[in-house]
């Protein structure tokens, strides 16, 4: 054979072979990844010619579709929009996915290799596929209280609410304000979805962010439950009753900076016990605690709880963070860190994990908002499993914990949650944010009433409350303790 002709024959095999080999990556390899890929236009279109499986709550829908008289034969509908939105998030042709919506497509969509079966029923029958459903964890109650309670307070409002089951880790409510309403997102007037997404996006309320999970705010007080934990495990206080350093200030020779309590109080006297410090949210006695423990003891203490993690399934979430990676802090910074402020940050799931933690005897369970998966004729396909995630504390150090939130709720600062008969601890805080605006109020607690338990944290982000500690007892306990009422059936 003549050479040039060879040449070409064998660089015409080398390029059949490598568009075969191809082929057969992306068809087999890649396949499920670009099936999968938001925004995919061929599967959206797919996608929105079936009846896509419903999203539930108690065994109602919030996130359902219906019959269309369009080309695309079914219209996503969101019953109770924006009560929902920050779990269900959106399900649209123009803008793809989020949410629940999205880590569940595959079982929505009926794609789910589960499904296979159902899949060659309907083609025999000549259906379309239909997807499966997805129960949620939420307590329907919980998650109205805790948005009416947002509601309440004003117009103008931003904040979240998150509870959880401390046994479990199931996400009992979850609740961010300002919402949206993705059924604007899930029109088939696909004009009317981009006005509405432009107007959405560019929000300086931000209401598409989920405050609960992708938020991290300055946990403030609410933080000396963490410096307090670790402050029990290293050894640095035995009991509840041991006495700390209070006073009106908390010196740093040579660094021109003392730390005050808040309103210029004295927290009680010099020497004060453990128990009464977190009862008035003692600043000088946390940062004091803090120093004593140490950076690296305090930091692990955090990572403990969750912070530094993304534990989270089914949802975006930022993790919480005691500092910044390799950073090294000075000792005003580390006392600032110890009382919840400096480059401390938490979401309100991580406050309530915390809090859970500390009720369920020093066991963090992972927590978790997809309870039920199904398949299109009811068959249970996957039903999540509680998972501990760490164990924050010793059994014992953890009811030490409880007794002094206990008493917190009793006589000191969180005296706003407490409901007759029932079992509440509770920590307040207030963290300073910049100086043209108000601080923010946070509440964290827990309720045990026989076998049911909850756990909650509350963030009111805006508000116009004077800068005391009281506010976050104030403003964002009474929503503490409807949802906890709401969820122990009182």
């Amino acid at each position: 054979m003549n050479r040039p002709i060879r040449n070409i024959a064998i660089a015409c095999l080398v390029l059949f072979v490598a568009l075969l080999i191809n082929v057969n990556y992306v068809q087999f390899v890649q396949a499920d990844s670009l099936n999968a890929k938001n925004g995919n236009k061929r599967v959206i279109n797919e996608e929105f010619s079936r009846d896509r499986g419903t999203i539930l709550v108690d065994g109602k829908p919030v996130a359902e579709s219906v019959k269309s008289k369009d080309e695309y034969k079914f219209q996503r509908r969101y019953p109770e929009s924006t009560l929902y939105a920050p779990l269900t998030g959106y399900f649209s042709y123009v803008f793809g996915r989020s949410g629940i919506e999205n880590s569940q497509n595959r079982v929505l969509s009926g794609s789910d290799n589960r499904l296979f079966v159902n899949r060659v029923v309907d083609l025999i029958s000549n259906k379309q596929p239909k997807g499966g459903s997805v129960e949620l964890t939420i307590d329907p109650l919980a998650q109205k209280t805790a948005a009416d309670g947002l509601e309440a307070l004003g117009k103008g409002t931003k904040g979240a609410v998150a509870a959880i089951d401390p046994k479990t880790g199931a996400v009992l409510a979850m609740v961010s304000q300002p919402s949206y309403n993705p059924n604007k997102l899930a029109s088939h007037d696909f004009a009317a979805v981009q006005r509405s997404w432009n107007k959405m996006t560019t929000d300086k309320d931000q209401p598409m962010v989920n405050r609960t999970t992708q938020q991290t705010l300055p946990p403030g007080s609410t933080f000396k439950l963490v410096t307090a934990a670790a402050a029990l495990e290293n050894g640095v206080v035995d009991n509840i009753d041991d006495k700390v350093k209070a006073g009106a200030t908390l010196r740093f020779p040579g660094y021109g900076y003392t730390l005050p309590n808040e309103n210029g109080s004295n927290c009680g006297g010099d020497r004060i016990t453990f128990e009464q410090a977190l009862n008035v949210s003692c600043n000088v006695a946390f940062g004091g605690l803090a120093l004593k423990v140490g950076q690296d003891d305090l930091a692990a203490q955090a990572a403990r709880f969750g912070f530094g993690t993304d534990p989270l399934t089914g949802l975006a979430m930022n993790p919480s963070r005691f500092t910044s990676p390799d950073a090294k802090l000075e000792p005003p910074q580390l006392a600032q860190s110890g009382i919840g402020q400096f480059e401390v940050a938490a979401t309100p799931l991580q406050m309530a994990m915390v809090a859970a933690g500390i009720a369920n005897d020093g066991n963090v369970m992972k927590p978790y908002v997809v309870d039920t998966v199904r398949a299109p004729n009811l068959r249970v396909l996957d039903k999540t499993r509680p998972e501990r995630l760490s164990e924050a504390v010793s059994s014992s150090n953890a009811r030490k914990l409880q007794d002094m939130m206990i008493s917190t709720v009793q006589v000191g600062t969180a005296t706003s949650a407490q409901i007759p008969g029932v079992e509440v601890g509770a920590k307040t805080g207030t963290a300073q944010s910049t100086t043209d605006r108000p601080p923010y109020a946070w509440f964290v607690s827990y309720a045990k009433d026989g076998d049911d338990e909850v756990a909650v944290a509350v963030l009111v982000e805006s508000s116009n409350t004077a800068r005391n500690e009281i506010a976050g007892g104030r403003l964002a306990g009474p929503i503490a303790k409807s949802v906890m009422e709401a969820v122990l059936g009182k």
